[in-house]
């Protein structure tokens, strides 16, 4: 499986979870933005010219909590 198609499946799964949660939570906010943040790599990873593990882990230091909700 391509990573494209495992980060497709992660937002799947992510989603799917995220539908199943009917109250706000911490548990939700960081599914939103695993989401997110997942959506904004295959965004990225588009481009070649981009180094895609440096600018993921610049993105992480940027986002508060997101260290928790990805896990690759």
């Amino acid at each position: 499986m391509a990573v494209t198609q495992i980060l497709e499946q992660e937002i799947k799964d992510s989603e799917l979870w995220l539908s199943r949660t009917q109250e706000e939570s911490t548990y939700k906010r960081d599914l939103k933005k695993r989401i997110e943040l997942i959506k904004w790599v295959l965004g990225n990873m588009k481009n070649p010219n981009v180094e895609i593990c440096s600018l993921i882990e610049s993105r992480m230091n940027e986002t508060c909590c997101i260290c928790r909700c990805f896990s690759l």
